[in-house]
């Protein structure tokens, strides 16, 4: 089983990257946290490997973090949760804020993520909730709340911003004029200013 793989980073885009090493590039599914946290194409990569054998292939899952490859197995571990949506979970929320919501039993939360539905985001929940312990999780900041938070969240998303670079622009603009968090046009004008 490959566990582990350092190489020439050949190509990246968000959900994937190919490693040279010896000769070989290696096709590696990747989450958005560690797309956005890779080097420069050319520069040298090194992924925490999950290997995935079936029938008909072989798949590779790769992480810059190691927590977040260890999250990415509990994920596995619950019914209907393969590999793909398990990396789509993790592209979704940062690992802090996955572990935060299935210990918080924040089912809201998880259905905010693209194919976690309400069953899912309750059965992540029931099957890992006691499973999370060994996971430290600082306080996820919680400057920004208010009424327009969540949609200008969803509208820089669906411009193509990712979700961490969107969440962390948002912090920041509120950080700077808490009243925003209940203006949409101020905090998504004040959003596309940090995030520019």
């Amino acid at each position: 089983m490959i566990a582990h793989l350092r190489g020439k980073l050949i190509y990246k885009q968000p959900g994937q990257a190919i490693v040279e090493a010896a000769g070989v590039g290696y096709d590696v599914a990747i989450s958005v946290p560690t797309f956005t946290a890779l080097p420069t194409l050319g520069a040298e990569a090194a992924l925490h490997i999950y290997t995935q054998v079936s029938e008909d292939q072989l798949a590779l899952f790769g992480f810059l973090d190691r927590e977040e490859k260890r999250l990415f197995e509990r994920l596995i571990t619950v019914s209907a949760v393969g590999p793909k949506l398990a990396i789509k979970i993790l592209s979704g929320l940062s690992v802090e804020r996955t572990v935060q919501a299935i210990r918080g039993q924040d089912h809201a939360q998880l259905t905010r993520i693209p194919g976690v539905g309400k069953k899912l985001a309750e059965r992540l929940v029931v099957e890992l909730k006691d499973k999370l312990d060994e996971f430290a999780v600082a306080p996820v900041q919680t400057a920004a709340q208010g009424p327009a938070v969540d949609d200008v969240l969803s509208a820089l998303v669906n411009l193509g911003y990712q979700r961490a670079a969107a969440e962390k622009a948002i912090e920041q603009a509120v950080v700077k004029d808490k009243a925003l968090a209940a203006d949409f046009d101020g905090l998504f004008r004040g959003a596309l200013k940090v995030i520019r």
